[in-house]
């Protein structure tokens, strides 16, 4: 009863600072999305002392990669076939997906500048959908690292400059989105991009400069600005995290990062390809998954040569290393991608099986595969319900009810 009146007291106090027509100001506003936002049920997924946590319980899932859910109706805004793909993932308790919330090249990122109505009532439509059949989505706000720097017409070591006109519209994009859709139950976590890890502090970094697609919006040549430090990623970590926080305190926050490379902690120490120990593997993937990060993220997948990061032997001692540090880190493991190409071997099919022991066996929390419904990467990874790597599915929907 002592509750239930708190809550009413809350819910008028409310009402009464954020009616319509009352005159308020950004603090009384900002008040008042406090006191709401305290007494209202938490959404999406959420951490407790180190416990991811959704209706205030304990969560544990597999999901997938539904890479171009919003990506394919950029590229073709009457292209709904994610309708269909949502609906199935709906009837086969396959519960959230992650994908790409925005461009992958600047070009697509042409409707957001010059028609913002638009472009976001086609992610509303995307949103609704998922809201609909009660999947949970992972928006990863910034996919491919180069596109805002791209967009802005930067180099890319403006990713580590505050005031960059790169940070501002990233900034500008995070706090939109996030207020837009803060409320929806579909929204289950913010992420911020794919892998810019992979990308930091290498001895070799000309040789990996970004793609150059003068056609679809990137500069005609890449210098020693566009070389990927790991200052500049933490920057845009830092920053999109202050704008997430600043609109939603409890959602998931995930860099979106993938284990590291084997050579990680050498690469910024010392500029070399000298392998990194257990310890080693340890301090980058808690360097790399920062507070307020309350997640740690990471992508697996077996590899042929056997050498897996930290001196593991196989795929699944990478997964019980990594889901080890983070229990006892308290941030959750998120292994945003996993999964096995049809050229690995002939043994897929176990290998994939193998993986899904290793995710339960060792209670990771969360974890998705890649890739669903994605035609683009039809010979190698792509999964859907009529091709011939749905048991991956159905072994996903199955773990998921075990």
């Amino acid at each position: 009863m002592k509750t239930t009146i708190i809550i009413i007291t809350a819910l008028i106090l409310t009402s009464c600072c954020c009616t319509k027509n009352q005159k308020s100001t950004p603090a009384s506003a900002g008040r008042c999305r406090e006191i709401k936002n305290s007494y209202m049920k938490k959404l999406g997924l959420y951490v407790e002392n180190g416990v991811l946590k959704k209706n205030d319980k304990p969560y544990q899932s597999i999901g997938v990669n539904y890479f171009d859910l919003f990506y394919r109706v950029l590229k073709n805004t009457n292209d709904n076939s994610y309708v269909k793909g949502i609906e199935q993932l709906s009837e086969a308790e396959i519960p959230f997906v992650r994908f790409m919330c925005g461009g992958f090249w600047p070009t697509k990122n042409k409707l957001y500048l010059d028609d913002k109505e638009a472009y976001f009532k086609l992610l509303d439509e995307i949103v609704e959908t998922a809201e609909k059949n009660n999947v949970g989505l992972i928006p990863s706000l910034f996919w491919y690292y180069p596109c805002a720097p791209d967009t802005m017409k930067e180099p890319l070591d403006q990713l580590g400059n505050p005031k960059s006109k790169t940070i501002a519209f990233i900034k500008k994009f995070t706090k939109e989105v996030v207020t837009r859709y803060n409320d929806s139950p579909a929204i289950w976590g913010w992420e911020v991009g794919n892998e810019y890890n992979l990308h930091i502090d290498l001895p070799n970094a000309p040789e990996h400069r970004p793609w150059v697609y003068p056609d679809l919006g990137t500069p005609t040549n890449r210098t020693s600005r566009d070389d990927f430090k790991s200052h500049h990623m933490h920057v845009v970590f830092d920053e999109i995290a202050k704008v997430v926080r600043k609109y939603d305190k409890t959602r998931i926050l995930i860099t979106g990062n993938a284990v590291p490379h084997r050579f990680a902690y050498h690469n910024t120490t010392e500029n070399s390809w000298d392998e990194d120990t257990r310890e080693q593997y340890n301090e980058i993937l808690l360097r790399d998954n920062p507070d307020p990060f309350d997640t740690i993220s990471i992508h697996v997948y077996p590899v042929k040569d056997k050498k897996y990061v930290g001196r593991a032997k196989t795929v699944e001692e990478v997964i019980r290393v990594s889901q080890n540090l983070a229990l006892t880190a308290e941030k959750p493991l998120f292994i945003g991608e996993f999964g096995v190409p049809n050229n690995y071997s002939n043994e897929v099919k176990s290998v994939y099986k193998r993986m899904i022991k290793a995710i339960k066996d060792n209670n990771v929390p969360l974890s998705a595969l890649w890739v669903y419904d994605f035609s683009e990467q039809d010979k190698e990874w792509n999964v859907t319900y009529d091709n011939n790597r749905k048991y991956m599915l159905q072994m996903i929907s199955k773990a998921n009810n075990n």
